[in-house]
């Protein structure tokens, strides 16, 4: 019963914090210059055209009944219609740039964990060794470069240098789609892979120095069983919080390299709606993206008990 309490306050917060998420960005807009009057009107519209305008659309009612409007048709994935080009419906458009988005996301973190869990757990294994030296400088260049910086060094050599991947996106594909997601990707799980790397040696180099490992190696149990089954196993449950940090990272962090490649995703649609002004796709965007970051969060949340007894009993 406990357990289900404690399930049900973490849906209750993550609501929470998405109701926030939108108010944020409800007030945001409402304190930056312009609206859908002035977009629709134009620059040298009349004030009267304006107010025409701002009245047609019920953008002259005080702001807390726009924003209870604004939140009930957000909940019904209704976002109004775009500002600009053909004026589709917002969620029609971020139908088409989300899978772009997820995929790459969902490939980066998946690069991340593998190349984090496996390099903490070699280094640790090795500690204070040369692997172990080495493993920690490659994590200190990825946690300190960031990805303005690693994106273009990337594509001098793989792209023009060597010629072996493409540079940014075609809509007319040359190649199998993969090959224009490699460099993306990398650059995406390059900061969170060697953020757990150095987490997952940490977590590891604790509990090999714990009574258990010492009592599974008096008994006989081989190396890499131990190192797998027993250690890795108890040392993985901070690695996996991580993660859904992480994955909040890749969101955020894709805005720059969609851009950069010209990639059709949310993180693109975001930074040009930006640069318009087009509030209904920026909103939508932004409430996507915090809503992708809350439920992962809260799945990974979910999952630790399941994992780990300790957690479910402390719980129940």
């Amino acid at each position: 019963m406990r357990l289900a309490k404690a399930i049900l306050l973490r849906f209750a917060f993550g609501l929470l914090s998405l109701i926030f998420i939108s108010f944020v960005t409800f007030v945001a807009d409402e304190i930056a210059p312009g609206d859908r009057a002035t977009v629709e009107a134009g620059e040298k519209a009349s004030p009267e055209t304006i107010a025409r305008l701002r009245k047609l659309y019920g953008l002259d009612r005080p702001w807390p009944v726009r924003y209870g409007e604004f939140l009930g048709n957000a909940v019904r994935l209704d976002f109004g219609t775009s500002y600009y080009g053909t004026k589709e419906e917002v969620w029609t458009i971020l139908k088409r740039n989300l899978p772009m988005t997820v995929k790459i996301a969902m490939f980066a973190i998946v690069a991340a964990a593998l190349f984090g869990v496996t390099l903490g757990t070699i280094a640790a294994v090795w500690e204070n060794r040369g692997i172990d030296r080495s493993v920690l400088v490659f994590s200190t260049l990825g946690v300190t470069v960031p990805n303005f910086v690693l994106a273009p060094i990337l594509v001098y050599f793989f792209s023009l240098k060597w010629d072996v991947l493409p540079q940014t996106w075609s809509t007319e594909l040359v190649a199998p789609e993969l090959y224009y997601l490699i460099l993306p990707v990398l650059i995406l799980a390059a900061r969170p892979g060697a953020m757990l790397t150095r987490l997952t040696r940490a977590s590891m180099v604790d509990t090999l120095e714990q009574e258990f490992i010492r009592t599974a190696v008096a008994k006989g149990v081989p190396f890499w069983r131990m190192i797998l089954r027993h250690a890795l196993r108890n040392a993985i449950l901070p690695v996996l919080t991580a993660m859904g940090t992480s994955f909040g990272f890749l969101l955020t962090g894709s805005f720059v390299v969609e851009r950069f490649f010209v990639l059709p995703g949310i993180g693109f649609l975001a930074i040009e709606a930006i640069q318009q002004g087009n509030t209904p796709v920026m909103q939508a965007c932004i409430l996507l993206t915090g809503m992708m970051f809350i439920c992962v969060n809260l799945l990974v949340d979910l999952l630790l008990p399941l994992l780990d007894p300790r957690i479910r009993e402390s719980q129940v």
